[in-house]
């Protein structure tokens, strides 16, 4: 975000609470997004410089909240914060580390490669490496890299902070975050906020209060074929040794190569498919849709995110699980309603987002798009990282606790219910994914995952996230694949070819 797109104010990092954003709000034009700091969503907004502004926003603010400087010109804000995960990952991971250990790593790493270039210099980062490891204290930094750090921290938590860096930094930030860390860009406008209306969520209570079992639904989701998403994988992530793909980080190579191969396999089953660029740099979102066979605007949304994260240091970045497997979930539906020649009665998209590691971008500015265009988007369901079961856990789904239209997360765990009946169903603190970006312009949204429970993947954001490899489980994905596909029939209303 540059920092002269700001109004001319403070920087209000508070819990959220719609009632800050209400149209009467004296900020409700300042809103960059929520975003998660442990069980808390924070809310980053611009206030005027005004007494009067600032006076009235206190009854909607818990009693200790810091008014913050903005950041300097030109410079980006992001969003950095610890992913909920199993006790003993960070044990297992020797690149975890506090948020204090990334942010000296990170000057340090700036420092070497761009600041200190003289051999005395060098060799005075090269002793504190030496001396200290891979991660260290601030404190212990030498005093002119402190001095000369890279960001400069508006706010810090021992879970979240919010830090600004120059823009060139900033996209590459995630490359260079312990695993267990991701970041998110701001905007560099104001959003608007949308609540969801309730009239929008009345289709999802009209199918929930309906929802009953169909056994043409179960008949058409049973044909999805694990052999076809273990072939579909293994191009994703290299594996296959013919799709040359290393890297689907946003940048690279092999996320272009994953797009393309996307659209023309999505294409193969009958949609129409559009590569839809949304930043420059981006691989582009891959935006695919069946039309309803009867006249609507309503449209049903299923999608996951293409890009991926690898090792700090590695090239390699395979994503098998984040989010190969979402991926390559929704093409599996897609091979299926070709197979079966399901018809809709409400358009349907799968989308494949890129942009995601860096903050959920390719969803934002697809949200953003539909939300202008007044879309009429009923149902949104995002499924991100299905296919890792831990050593003795039963298959599980896991819905989310904290983002999402309540509505549709009961819809979804109720057709998880009646149609894969051995998922173990539960809430998880993993948070969040592609559905946020939806949620946040007033669509009816919702998301599925792997585990009822925090992430237990030790090959999460790991160059090592290959779906050959123990706990890669494709019964889970399967099943969790199953419940997207018929929530999505339900929703969306079907018609079969006649016998």
């Amino acid at each position: 975000m540059l920092a002269n797109a700001f109004p001319v104010g403070l920087l209000l990092i508070a819990p959220f609470n719609p009632a800050l954003l209400a149209q009467d709000s004296c900020v409700k034009n300042g809103f960059y997004g929520n975003y998660r700091d442990g069980d808390t969503m924070y809310s980053v907004i611009t206030t005027p410089w005004d007494h009067d502004c600032t006076y009235s926003l206190k009854p909607h603010l818990p009693q200790v909240v810091e008014f913050l400087p903005l950041p300097e010109e030109g410079s980006q804000l992001v969003w950095l914060e610890e992913d909920v995960i199993e006790d003993g990952l960070r044990e297992m991971n020797e690149l975890s580390g506090t948020l204090d250990q990334f942010l000296d790593s990170f000057t340090m790493h700036w420092a070497k490669q761009s600041q200190y270039n003289t051999p005395s210099q060098q060799a005075v980062l090269g002793a504190s490496s030496a001396h200290h490891g891979t991660h260290h204290s601030i404190s212990r930094l030498p005093l002119e890299v402190w001095e000369q750090r890279p960001y400069t921290v508006h706010y810090q938590s021992p879970s979240a902070a919010l830090v600004s860096i120059s823009a060139d930094k900033a996209q590459t930030i995630d490359t260079l975050l312990p695993a267990y860390w991701k970041s998110t860009l701001l905007p560099r406008e104001p959003i608007s906020y949308q609540p969801v209306p309730s009239a929008s969520v009345n289709h999802v209570r009209e199918v929930l209060h309906n929802l009953k079992f169909n056994p043409d639904i179960a008949s058409v989701v049973n044909n999805i074929s694990i052999a076809q998403m273990k072939n579909d994988i293994r191009f994703l992530t290299g594996e296959d040794g013919k799709s040359g793909i290393v890297s689907r980080h946003s940048f690279s190579t092999g996320a272009r190569t994953a797009a393309k191969w996307l659209k023309e396999r999505f294409e193969d089953t009958g949609a129409t498919c559009e590569l839809k660029p949304f930043l420059t740099g981006f691989t582009p979102n891959v935006v695919c849709r069946y039309p309803a066979i009867i006249e609507t605007n309503a449209t049903v949304l299923l999608s996951a995110h293409y890009d991926s994260r690898g090792s700090f240091g590695s090239t390699r970045a395979p994503g098998g699980d984040d989010d190969g497997s979402g991926t390559t979930g929704i093409l599996s539906i897609a091979r299926t309603i070709a197979r079966k020649g399901v018809k809709f009665h409400s358009n349907v998209e799968l989308v494949a987002f890129a942009g995601e590691e860096q903050g959920l971008l390719g969803s934002k500015a697809y949200a953003r798009e539909l939300r202008a265009a007044g879309a009429n988007i009923t149902l949104m369901i995002q499924a991100d990282m299905l296919a890792y079961r831990a050593p003795g856990e039963p298959l599980q789904l896991g819905l989310p606790d904290l983002i999402g239209t309540p509505e549709a997360t009961q819809l979804v765990g109720n057709v998880s219910g009646i149609y894969v009946p051995e998922l173990h169903v539960g809430f998880t603190p993993a948070c969040c994914s592609d559905h946020q970006s939806f949620h946040e312009q007033g669509f009816p949204a919702t998301q599925v995952f792997e585990r009822a429970g925090p992430i237990a993947d030790p090959m999460y954001h790991n160059s090592g996230d290959l779906s050959d490899r123990e706990g890669y489980d494709f019964e889970q994905l399967l099943a969790i694949a199953k419940v997207q596909f018929a929530t999505l029939l339900h929703t969306a209303g079907f018609e079969l070819p006649s016998k």
